[in-house]
């Protein structure tokens, strides 16, 4: 049958012409076109290496000089051994109380004791906080914790100090000022860890309405993370960390806690929404309510610090507290001089404590919060321990606006550590610029974009304005009077401090 053989002889060109355009293409691959890349380099944008990426504008702030000082031995605020034996007592208390709790509802299915690790990112976090901040540059442990934070199951819920007091549950004289205009709760996790839930109440994109006073405004929960990361970028350390995380309210609230209280303020709305709302002397009704989607909500969780009973502190009187009425006015409002009488009463007058006051005016007006009424201390660093930074939630409300009477301790005692004058001015350049890192920060939260682009460019502006008073004060004063190290403020100028407001 000559057909076959006849189509066989004419594949068999074609077989030969593959063969021998495989054997160049080898021969191409492993011979000519190395030894081209040799020569020519980039010559072949298929098969070039691809270029490094430039290092983020985060990493190069944080690898900058003024972030990699090395910190002194620090004096810590707990002792390891005795704090981890008390929270063993408390975390079996806990373990004691639980299991009452399930007999008494006739739940059958035996619960699991609570075992305290003591490697949990919590009691790490709680064991590093030390005389310098909250937590160690580059800490370990706070990175674990906002992981953990963000997916550890709840094992309980219930009001915050706040609400308790506002209910006559407890004495919270000395660590809280109930407002009861925020619902705040506390969530344990199953590491015996605990944070503080504050949920969304309003959305990002709006603004908080000119006539709305300060104190009757929103707190918002995004403004809780993105203080975190701010209070990170400027190196204070003195915020809680701070992560973002969908709740849902049903399973991780309404089904783990055993307040009796709690589980009456859950409704379902007519959107058939999971809803609940704080159950206090104002702000108790149902349209005040947060509501999930139908079960999600989102909300900030804000790492509780060591217990009160391990680590007492003080609440304090901020000296440039604001009036918390419709037409008073403080004296500081009125009284250009009025950093000289502060200068004069301890513990203002000597140490750093006035130059934390200034720490704390200048990141309170990057975040544009009004309400810093008054800041808390540990008791164990003395008068020179640094200010925590707690209750952010009314800042980054207004973008539009910059409030610049919160400057007032700069502007009028005209002080400010030569560390925080030297990050400002860095993260006021285009290569570490405020809006940039901060962008990047806070895409790392689960619930990025945290704040709308208008909030980021705010900073900008707003550090510009800071850095502006400061050369003010110097123009008037001198640098030697204005600029001190980090432990000492410099000498108070003895003339007439009115002139910085000609």
């Amino acid at each position: 049958m000559p057909g076959p053989r006849r189509g066989r002889r004419a594949a068999l060109p074609l077989l030969l012409l593959l063969l021998l355009g495989a054997l160049l293409l080898a021969d191409l691959c492993l011979h000519l076109w190395p030894r081209a890349r040799r020569e020519l380099p980039g010559s072949c944008p298929c098969a070039a290496r691809p270029a490094p990426r430039a290092p983020s504008a985060l990493r190069r702030l944080f690898a900058h000089p003024l972030y990699r000082a090395q910190p002194r031995a620090a004096e810590p605020l707990l002792p390891a051994r005795s704090a981890l034996r008390y929270y063993r007592r408390r975390a079996a208390r806990w373990s004691r109380r639980h299991k009452l709790y399930r007999e008494e509802l006739n739940l059958t299915s035996p619960a699991a004791p609570l075992l305290l690790r003591p490697d949990a990112s919590w009691l790490q976090f709680h064991l590093g906080i030390s005389r310098d901040g909250l937590y160690p540059r580059s800490s370990p442990a706070v990175n674990r914790l906002l992981h953990d934070m963000q997916g550890f199951t709840t094992i309980s819920a219930d009001y915050s100090q706040d609400e308790k007091a506002l209910l006559g549950a407890c004495d919270c004289s000395q660590i809280v000022k109930p407002s009861g205009v925020h619902l705040k709760l506390v969530l344990r996790f199953q590491d015996f860890g605990k944070a503080m839930f504050k949920p969304m109440r309003q959305k990002r994109e709006e603004e908080t309405p000119e006539d709305f006073f300060y104190f009757v405004d929103f707190q918002r929960h995004n403004a809780e993370i993105a203080a975190f990361h701010l209070d990170r970028i400027l190196d204070f350390r003195r915020v809680p960390p701070t992560v973002g995380r969908l709740i849902n309210v049903t399973k991780e609230i309404l089904e783990v806690t055993k307040n009796e209280i709690l589980q009456s303020v859950f409704f379902i709305s007519p959107a058939s929404n999971v809803c609940f709302f704080a159950k206090c002397p104002y702000m108790c009704k149902t349209e005040y309510a947060v509501c999930g989607n139908p079960h999600l909500l989102e909300g900030s969780l804000s790492a509780f610090l060591p217990s009160l009973n391990l680590a007492p502190r003080l609440s304090i009187p901020n000296p440039w507290i604001r009036s918390y009425s419709f037409d008073g006015k403080e004296e500081w409002e009125v009284n250009p001089l009025y950093c000289n009488t502060v200068r004069e009463i301890y513990p203002y007058s000597t140490g750093n404590r006035l130059l934390n006051i200034v720490d704390m005016a200048i990141f309170d007006f990057l975040i544009g919060n009004m309400d810093r009424h008054h800041y808390e201390m540990f008791t164990k660093f003395g008068d020179d321990g640094f200010l925590l930074h707690l209750d952010n939630a009314r800042g980054f409300g207004r973008h539009s606006h910059d409030e610049t009477s919160i400057l007032a301790p700069l502007s009028q005692c005209c002080i400010i550590k030569r560390t925080t004058l030297l990050r400002l001015q860095l993260l006021a350049e285009p290569e570490y610029q405020l809006s940039n890192v901060m962008r990047e920060s806070l895409l790392q939260d689960p619930l990025a974009p945290v704040l709308t682009e208008p909030h980021l460019l705010a900073l900008d502006r707003r550090l510009q304005l800071v850095l502006k008073a400061v050369r003010k004060c110097i123009d008037t004063y001198g640098e030697a009077k204005v600029v001190a190290n980090d432990t000492t403020q410099p000498k108070a100028p003895v003339f007439d401090r009115v002139k910085l407001n000609t």
